[in-house]
């Protein structure tokens, strides 16, 4: 299964889409919020890595995180 990325620019093109696939009856999710969650994530990201290079964090091994 592989997911297909779509960014829509507007209602009439998000309408021409769903009409579209529904005519070929695939099946499909609608989800509005997963770039709110990226950006999120790569402010945490950014904020982690920022401490350990300031030294406010540290890591362990792999070996040892297992």
């Amino acid at each position: 299964m592989e997911t297909l990325r779509v960014d829509i620019q507007n209602e009439q093109e998000k309408r021409v889409l769903l009409a579209f696939l529904d005519s070929l009856d695939y099946n499909y999710r609608i989800d509005n919020e997963s770039d709110a969650i990226l950006e999120q994530q790569a402010k945490e990201l950014a904020s982690r890595k920022a401490d350990f290079l300031a030294g406010k964090a540290s890591s362990l091994p792999w070996s040892e995180t297992k």
